[in-house]
């Protein structure tokens, strides 16, 4: 491949306000790499394909999601809206999975915008608060006595947070490793806890929920009227566990050939995650003897108890929370390192606050520091909010999918009203039609879902059980549009570069 041309905006300023950014005709071929995107190649490429795909599984996460909120998901439709409409989730980001695939295919970069950014900072919150609630749970499982606080999870939730960071700030060049250690626990705790919530109910002497209970008998206990709507709404908790398409593009940089590692391993991260999390989900199902005691259990982590039921002991409960604590606690450095390295670009663009300060890439650790510690006091803040109010905290991580969705249709519609001509074609490329059609479906699944993903999760409402994604996403909207107008004359992004082979860095196509 001799050379490699990409159309994309042509910045407001001259070059000298992005250091990072470099046009074939500026850079001699023996002082500097360029990527696709046409900055210059500051990360290392530690990762792998083998170890991409583990940190897509890993911070995917699919099958411990789906478990962790199964107590919100069993009000639309009981256990067959659970199965159902992950199922119906899954093929709706199967499709979108394709388009986000394609554009990384074609111009492999770290960076994803704002809502994406945004998107991802709340996601690794959400992410750490899970894993403060599986230990505290853990514990609580163990000493019946105990009595859980509010505080007890902030404590561990900033724990947590810290330690995460300084294993990425720190351990770069281990992240691969790290990354597949996490997908050996994925892969065994999924199957571990199959086969334990299969088969333990039989050896305990204890009934599995009846076939019709599990895939037939129809449940709405949302308020809503229409049970077609109370399923549509019920997506979105698929959503929340499969929706993470764009997860492994942000390692662009950090992996070679990403034209072709990249759409391989959003491929793996979707079929070992729909494969685990439909599997998973019929294995716990039939396992939950009583399904009251889950709704009402006063652990914080739902899965302690339906554990508890289908192991038939507490021992084993902890066990089984156990193997769904390791690869959650490492898919929690997996989001520090998404949110971090889209935060970065965005600097790198000169789009954020401070831009030059934390666009920097440090010497010494090989990655940008800066962004990473600061995506660490994003989530301490969002955890001191948590001991104020769980509402608040809710309020802000919920808006997770619709922020990262809307961050999708920010990139898949300009690409499909335009024709689908001002991309060049990467490794993978949908041809013809088909382009067409996938695109298309993926714009009009996400214009509809946004807005009924902002409806209240069930009737009557209250203050407390108020859906307040539309509020957040918009306010972060407007903070976002806000800072354009004051940036737009500064901005410095990716613009039509021709790299020379000579100047392309090496393994960046």
């Amino acid at each position: 491949m001799a050379t490699i041309q990409k159309k994309t905006q042509q910045p407001a300023t001259s070059e000298e306000k992005s250091p990072a950014f470099f046009s074939s005709s500026d850079v001699p071929s023996h002082e500097v790499g360029v990527n696709v995107s046409g900055h210059k190649q500051e990360l290392q490429r530690n990762f792998g394909l083998l170890s991409l795909c583990s940190l897509g599984i890993t911070s995917g996460n699919v099958w411990i999601a789906l478990g962790g909120a199964i107590t919100i998901a069993i009000y639309n439709g009981g256990p067959p809206g659970v199965i159902y409409e992950f199922v119906a989730a899954s093929v709706f980001y199967w499709i979108v999975a394709a388009s986000i695939a394609e554009l990384a295919s074609a111009i492999p970069s770290a960076g994803g915008g704002w809502w994406n950014c945004l998107a991802w900072l709340l996601g690794a919150a959400s992410t750490t608060q899970i894993v403060a609630a599986q230990t505290v749970s853990m514990y609580a499982v163990i000493h019946e006595e105990f009595v859980t606080k509010q505080w007890h999870v902030f404590v561990t939730y900033i724990l947590i947070t810290w330690i995460t960071c300084l294993i990425v700030l720190y351990m770069n060049r281990a992240l691969p490793s790290i990354e597949m250690i996490g997908g050996f626990f994925v892969i065994a705790g999924v199957f571990i806890s199959i086969v334990v919530c299969a088969v333990m109910p039989y050896v305990n002497h204890k009934a599995y929920a009846n076939n019709p209970s599990v895939w037939k008998n129809w449940q709405n206990q949302t308020g809503y009227t229409s049970s077609g709507f109370a399923f549509v709404l019920g997506m979105l908790n698929g959503a929340y566990a499969i929706g993470t398409p764009d997860l492994v593009s942000h390692l662009a940089e950090e992996v070679p050939h990403p034209s072709s590692n990249i759409p391989k391993a959003i491929l793996a991260q979707f079929v070992f995650g729909f494969l685990s999390g439909l599997f998973y989900l019929i294995a716990i199902l039939y396992g939950i003897s009583d399904f009251s005691a889950v709704l009402d259990s006063s652990y914080l982590f739902p899965l302690a108890e339906i554990y508890r039921q289908a192991a038939g002991s507490n021992a084993g409960s902890v066990g089984l929370l156990f193997l769904a604590f390791m690869p959650t606690f490492l898919s929690c450095i997996g989001c520090n390192v998404t949110a971090s390295r889209i935060f970065w670009t965005l600097a790198r663009d000169n789009a954020t606050p401070f831009s030059h300060f934390f666009a920097n890439v440090n010497g010494r650790t090989h990655n940008p520091f800066r962004a990473i510690v600061l995506s660490a006091v994003f989530c301490t803040v969002l955890g001191c909010i948590y001991v104020g109010s769980t509402t608040a905290f809710a309020a802000f991580v919920g808006s997770y999918v619709v922020l990262s969705t809307l961050s999708y249709l920010a990139a898949i519609l300009p690409h499909l009203v335009s024709g689908r001509k001002n991309v060049t074609p990467g490794w993978f490329w949908m041809r013809g039609m088909t382009g067409f059609i996938i695109n298309g479906v993926s714009c009009a699944y996400i214009i509809v879902f946004i807005v009924i993903f902002c409806f209240p999760f069930a009737l009557p409402v209250n203050a407390k059980t108020m859906n307040y994604t539309s509020l957040i996403t918009g306010g972060l909207s407007l903070f976002v549009l806000a800072f354009w107008f004051i940036r737009q004359s500064t901005y410095v992004g990716p613009r039509e570069v021709v790299l020379d082979a000579h100047v392309l860095a090496k393994d960046a196509f």
